[in-house]
């Protein structure tokens, strides 16, 4: 039947060259043909029910229907299943308890929170995030909730990318990851654009790695514990470009988001800051592992457990729901794929259960985000176009689910990463920082006197700008280093808040406030690393509410050379360059101390 020209508008949308744009100042022109197109959504009938495509021996059935805004899944391990629904703002509980496949009556509303979407579960809590906010609530025996507890309340804004997802590591921290703001930018909070690292409590958080566009799908594997992730591709670089990213996500790196993508692809549309060429970022970028079918929109990512209901090939890959494109012709995406792993390690990406794109792909009837593994092992996926939770079983004769307690995932590969550069001695007290020769040099600055208080505006609970620094100049300096560090710190010791290099010899002066970026143009060439938290450039005291003072060591260290270190470069890459090199080294300790607890 031919369509009306109106309803194929409607479902197509559009389909536009993009004119060549991208002018940085570098010579970058490119030509971009992109295409927005939507397949419009239609009912969930029999029919296309009965079309739905999986494996050999698996089935596909509905849950539960009428869920509207549909997103993400955490399943207790009773059974319990809970669903977040962005768009109504609430957390809904399900539950199965003949075990008939399908949720018994009406969904139960327990929690209401504006923007509810991330979901976890550990020691009977159920921890929920919203755009700014991660909430704990204590899981009742009929599967309510407690009254909810704010645990975080300054994430930072989101933008284009406001759906936070968390996850408890094997390590017992909570990991939250935050997507960017926009489709490809400079971000000014170093939070966006990463995967985040807290403790339970909320109290401590840092930056575990970054670059990661918007990665709501991750999970570690259960025999490596090993970190994975898949992070959504730029959109409108073309109908195949950006595939979308499977990383393995370790501490302290950098994935290349904004300026460049995959292996060694390199984004016309953005410029980095510092005068850092876009040659040098991807130097000091990890390429991806694996890449999907460009715009598929990965989402919700698990790892299939040992002992359950599926046959044995599938234990130790991963499962993930792409939700569908929209910056694409034809549609990518509507699909439950699978992640074949090998000895730990990815071997491939490949769809798992299909059919919900519909009509030659021009329509579909769900769009996969939801997804998670239940006690008797089957996989529960949430759509958030028809608001299904739809149930993927395997029913290829295999015995009941193994009911014994799977072994707990390792700890030790993120524990070796964190724990790297912890419990070391100052800087100067290093053996990498002796020197050569007993060159004074004293360290100063206008803000505060040796021993002092350090100004409430240098911390993080207030402006958080550098200090003013000088120092003496010590002959044949050929550069400076900085490095501040905080010995007071737990559970790192010591915190690392500064790290800058390459300060020209006769520069013996830093002006309050520096950029906190990996370059700075002045003074320029000047370069800066990772804090402790994660963070490029200086991060300032910000101690525990009621902590003793805190001693801050602005540490400054003369060298015969310049460093041939990328920006970004840690305190430890920093300090075993410099080995050798040192020709004096002198300090300013000043102290910091928070007595009233800021507001969140």
């Amino acid at each position: 039947m031919k369509l009306p020209s109106l309803t194929v508008i409607a479902m197509l949308m559009a389909s536009a060259t993009l004119p060549a744009l991208a002018q940085q100042g570098d010579g970058t022109q490119t030509s971009v043909t992109a295409n927005t197109f939507k397949p419009a959504k239609v009912p969930l009938s029999a029919e296309r029910m009965a079309a739905l495509q999986a494996p050999a021996g698996f089935s596909v059935s509905t849950f539960a229907t009428g869920l509207k805004n549909a997103r993400m899944l955490a399943v207790a391990p009773n059974g319990t299943v809970y669903l977040s629904r962005r768009d109504q703002g609430d957390i809904l509980m399900l539950r199965d308890t003949d075990g008939d496949g399908r949720a018994d009556g009406m969904p139960v509303q327990v929690a209401n929170r504006p923007g509810a979407h991330g979901l976890a579960i550990k020691d009977n809590k159920l921890y929920v995030a919203t755009v700014k906010e991660i909430y704990v609530a204590d899981m009742q025996a009929d599967g309510s909730l407690g009254p909810m507890t704010m645990l975080i309340g300054d994430l930072p804004d989101s933008g284009q990318h406001p759906n936070r997802t968390i996850s408890f590591g094997p390590d017992g921290m909570l990991y939250i990851s935050v997507g960017s703001t926009c489709n490809a930018c400079n971000e000014s909070n170093p939070e966006n654009a990463t995967m985040l690292r807290a403790s339970p409590d909320g109290k401590q958080r840092s930056i575990f790695a970054s670059g990661l566009r918007n990665t709501i799908g991750f999970g570690w594997h259960p025999a490596t514990g090993e970190l994975w992730g898949l992070d959504h591709g730029i959109d409108y670089l073309g109908d195949d470009v950006q595939p979308e990213e499977l990383n393995k996500i370790e501490l302290g790196k950098q994935y290349g988001w904004p300026h460049v993508w995959g292996v060694d692809g390199i984004n016309p549309q953005s410029t980095p800051v510092g005068d850092i060429t876009k040659a040098q970022w991807l130097a000091n970028s990890t390429p991806m592992i694996m890449g999907y079918t460009a715009h598929a929109a990965p989402m919700q990512m698990v790892f299939y457990p040992q002992g359950g209901s599926f046959p044995a090939n599938y234990r130790g890959d991963a499962f993930a729901t792409m939700r569908g494109s929209w910056n694409r012709m034809p549609a990518s995406g509507y699909e439950i794929v699978r992640i074949r792993f090998n000895n730990g390690q990815p071997v491939g990406i490949e769809p798992f259960v299909t059919g919900f794109l519909t009509d030659g792909g021009t329509t579909h009837i769900a769009r996969p985000v939801g997804l998670a593994v239940t006690p008797d092992g089957s996989l529960l996926m949430a759509d958030d176009a028809n608001g299904t939770i739809f149930r993927i079983s395997y029913d290829g004769g295999r015995a009941a689910v193994n009911a014994a307690s799977p072994a707990p995932t390792p700890s030790g590969p993120t524990l070796a990463q964190v724990n790297q550069g912890n419990q070391v001695p100052l800087a100067n007290t290093r053996p990498e920082t002796a020197a050569r020769s007993a060159a004074p040099l004293t360290v100063q600055s206008y803000s505060f006197e040796q021993g002092a208080g350090i100004p409430v505006r240098h911390s993080e609970y207030a402006d958080g700008v550098s200090p003013a620094l000088r120092w003496s100049a010590v002959p044949g300096a050929v550069s400076y280093a900085i490095v501040m560090e905080d010995p007071d710190s737990r559970p790192i010791t010591p915190f690392v808040h500064w790290v800058a290099w390459n300060i020209p010899g006769n520069v013996t002066m830093l002006p309050e406030g520096l950029q906190e970026q990996g370059r700075l143009t002045e003074p320029d060439g000047v370069m800066q690393g990772k804090t402790t938290r994660g963070s490029l450039g200086y991060y300032g005291p910000r101690p525990p509410v009621g902590d003793a003072p805190h001693a801050y060591h602005f540490q400054v260290l003369a060298l015969d050379t310049m460093l041939a270190l990328p920006a970004g470069a840690n305190r430890d890459e920093v300090l075993a360059a410099a080995r050798g090199h040192v020709i004096g080294k002198g300090e300013l300790v000043g102290r910091y101390q928070q007595t009233v607890a800021p507001l969140k």
